[in-house]
């Protein structure tokens, strides 16, 4: 069997695919992240919990409706993003302009509120959800077998980011965004209903989250607690690429992804803390993050 630095090679390949998946879901949380924060400057703690009500959608659509994998791909992200709109009109509205910490505590105590609830309802333990038959299975590629839905994960992840960046850093409408964060009073002079604007900005932010759910569901069990598990590093992800930064959003959470599954590899006992250590690094060197922009 042949070895790199002293490692099997299949263990070595089996760690990079896991640290690809697991950054596949860091990015778009992350992005998600870094879209509100960036364009409402609201850091949104209950984006974990938008993470676990996706993957519960596509778990209730299924055991309730008999609606399958792809559908759920659509509708679990638009009723995660209903439920956005909601949030957004009836109770961070009114925290624009004020502190961000405000929006960080109303945002926790939702988080709070509706891992409580489904824990209520489904119990601590995680439910199984299967991926559909056409992304069963597995491919050999002569040095691993990958399982084709982890392929499909990061494939998709990839396309979801890079789509999510050309939309707010190259259509109009991203630049009808940017634009209304910066002067709100001037876009609406030319006719722009700003309001709307923040509301689908968040929507959009919390919809990125619900899909990832769904992405998720298959390969970790459908959870109350499977946001909460995961929003700590995410944040982290955001801080070392920027609070902020799209681009810095996909590019560190892969990054991270991938050497949290080196880690594992080369010295098992950091794998835990890695990321954090990144990130107090790369404060004390640029407190704004390696893609962020000083005040």
């Amino acid at each position: 069997m042949s070895t790199i630095f002293g490692i099997p090679a299949p263990a070595l390949y089996g760690q990079i695919l896991i640290g690809l998946i697991n950054g596949s879901f860091y990015a778009m949380l992350s992005l998600g992240l870094a879209v509100i924060f960036g364009l409402l400057r609201v850091i949104n703690f209950a984006h974990g919990a938008q993470y676990m009500l996706g993957a519960f959608a596509a778990y209730l659509l299924l055991s309730w409706l008999g609606i399958g994998y792809w559908p759920a791909l659509i509708l679990a992200p638009l009723i995660v993003g209903a439920i956005a709109v909601v949030i957004e009109k009836t109770m961070l509205s009114r925290l624009y302009g004020v502190d961000p910490l405000y929006g960080l505590l109303l945002t926790f105590g939702l988080a709070l509120i509706l891992e409580g609830a489904f824990r209520y309802w489904f119990g601590a333990a995680g439910q199984p959800y299967s991926p559909p038959p056409q992304l069963t299975g597995a491919i050999n590629l002569g040095f691993m077998f990958m399982p084709i839905y982890r392929g499909w994960v990061v494939i998709a992840s990839l396309v979801i980011c890079l789509g999510t960046w050309l939309l707010i850093e190259k259509t109009r409408l991203g630049a009808y965004l940017r634009a209304a964060t910066e002067n709100a009073t001037l876009v609406q002079a030319f006719g722009v209903n700003v309001p709307l604007l923040l509301t689908l900005t968040y929507a959009l932010g919390a919809a990125l989250a619900g899909l990832a759910g769904v992405l998720a569901a298959p390969i970790y069990q459908v959870s109350p607690l499977m946001g909460s598990n995961l929003i700590i590093i995410v944040f982290a992800v955001v801080v070392v690429g920027g609070m902020g930064s799209i681009l810095g959003a996909i590019v560190t959470g892969y990054v991270l992804g991938v050497l949290e599954g080196l880690t594992k590899v080369f010295y098992p006992e950091a794998s835990s803390i890695v990321i954090f250590v990144i990130m107090a690094i790369v404060l004390l060197v640029r407190p704004a993050g390696l893609f962020g922009r000083e005040e």
